[in-house]
């Protein structure tokens, strides 16, 4: 295929043509996964500002609820079997999450997370982590125990307060022996016994997700403009 203009022949080559159109594909590809993505965190940003509801009663099921969803329930803390979820951090700040089980009147668990924890920069020597047992009414955001990235093999946790790295609620259950809430509870700011509590949706905001999708497609035009100069070449031109 050759059209001349001006003295230059529009003349792609094959392999130049078929490493644009890989280029082409790859960005657009990752230009509506980032599409994908951020419809994907307005939904959660906007179920997390439908948490702000009033608070319903922790399903007598012990069924799973909507992420964010703001519940309550009643019971104890338990002071002697608290977690310490490590390697989280605060603006820039490496601690601790502290989730403490709080036990029903039933005996079954809802997990709550308390709140940050900056750390002393010791790892022979973990915080002390006071809570009243009192007979109390909890009220927070429910949501899921984070994951990691790549799952590993974590060594077995001993002892209390107990460190551990992403556990499972399985984990959980079998370290308390007690029925668990599938879904932890994010303590609300305005109840008391709670540490630093400032949540927010994980990862990136929808807008930044809608910036990165434009500058993949941008590459794609790129790519597109620059084979597209680069296949017009001189009459003379035979190489």
């Amino acid at each position: 295929m050759a059209w001349s203009l001006s003295g230059r022949r529009f003349a792609p080559r094959l392999v130049w043509t078929l490493l644009a159109l890989a280029g082409i594909a790859l960005f657009v590809s990752l230009g509506r996964w980032q599409l994908d993505r951020a419809e994907q965190k307005r939904a959660l940003f906007e179920g997390f500002s439908a948490g702000d509801a009033p608070a319903l009663e922790l399903p007598a099921s012990f069924d799973p609820v909507e992420r964010y969803r703001r519940i309550r329930a009643s019971g104890r803390f338990d002071p002697l079997h608290q977690f310490l979820l490590d390697n989280m951090t605060h603006e820039g700040v490496a601690g601790f999450q502290v989730l403490t089980p709080l036990v029903l009147a039933d005996g079954r668990v809802v997990l709550v997370n308390r709140g940050f924890l900056p750390s002393s920069g010791r790892r022979d020597e973990l915080p002390v982590l006071p809570v009243g047992d009192d007979a109390r009414e909890v009220k927070g955001r429910a949501d899921f125990l984070p994951r990691a990235a790549f799952e590993l093999e974590a060594p077995a946790a001993s002892g209390w307060p107990r460190l551990v790295s992403f556990p499972r609620i399985e984990d959980v259950r079998a370290a308390l022996g007690a029925e668990v809430f599938p879904q932890i509870l994010l303590l609300d700011p305005d109840e008391p016994d709670g540490l630093l509590r400032d949540w927010r949706p994980p990862g990136l905001r929808p807008d930044q997700h809608l910036g990165y999708a434009v500058q993949w497609f941008g590459l794609a035009a790129t790519v597109l403009a620059t084979w597209a100069v680069l296949s017009f070449r001189r009459e003379d031109d035979r190489r």
